[in-house]
């Protein structure tokens, strides 16, 4: 009989087991439906609400939504926050079941992983809102170019769009810590390479082409006009 008893009593230990991981996995799986359904609700109701503010209209103007359809996808801006923040809500109940189940290293890395959805939804914002800036101030230089008589005033509006979308996509990477000190150095290296390439070309080589564009850009007659003047 004490032979018996002991060889039910590795069974015994595997059904008191079992007995207490059921309830821990039902309500795990419990949390798991329930943020199921809180992200689906998040996913619709942040894309209204987004909606509702005009958000969508913005991000359209600042040529986000057309660059996201150049790359294949069929979704706007609106849509791609609204599937983060779905995605943030589904790796919160996970973390919740699996701290329930006692799993921590899962829990440690889908914590990561939740730190990192939240600031890019926030670059994706910095990106929409730096973008439309970017083109407002683009065509401001245009229109102004444009009634001054200035040559080049597209390229001149280009130069200002660019230049502030530079600046607004490093901001957008040092939110998500992409590159970090690396980025901002290189870009300073490139920054410095550009000015030091036209600086050679006007002072070396590019001495007509500079003038040609000066005389383009502020013509002599304006320039004797305003030596008049002073």
């Amino acid at each position: 009989m004490e032979n018996v008893d002991m060889l039910l009593e590795p069974v015994r230990a595997l059904l008191m087991q079992v007995g207490a991981f059921l309830p821990r996995l039902a309500l795990s799986i419990a949390v798991l439906i329930a943020g199921w359904l809180l992200a689906k609700v998040g996913r619709f109701a942040i894309k209204k609400a987004l909606r509702a503010i005009n958000f969508n209209v913005l991000t359209e103007r600042s040529g986000m939504d057309g660059f996201l359809r150049q790359g294949g996808m069929e979704t706007d801006t609106t849509g791609v926050i609204g599937v983060l923040v779905y995605w943030l809500a589904i790796l919160a109940a996970l973390i919740i079941a699996c701290n329930g189940l006692g799993l921590t290293y899962v829990t440690d890395l889908l914590g990561r992983v939740i730190m990192f959805v939240p600031n890019v939804i926030v670059a994706l914002i910095i990106l929409a809102f730096g973008a439309y800036f970017a083109r407002f101030v683009g065509d401001a230089v245009l229109t102004y170019c444009r009634n001054i008589d200035l040559q080049d005033a597209d390229f001149l509006g280009k130069i200002a769009q660019y230049a502030i979308m530079i600046f607004v996509v490093l901001i957008a990477l040092d939110q998500i810590n992409v590159g970090g000190n690396i980025v901002r150095q290189s870009f300073l290296i490139v920054l410095a390479g550009i000015m030091l390439a036209f600086a050679l070309a006007f002072g070396l080589g590019g001495k007509d082409w500079a003038a040609a564009r000066l005389e383009r850009w502020w013509p002599k007659k304006k320039r004797d006009l305003g030596d008049d003047l002073s």
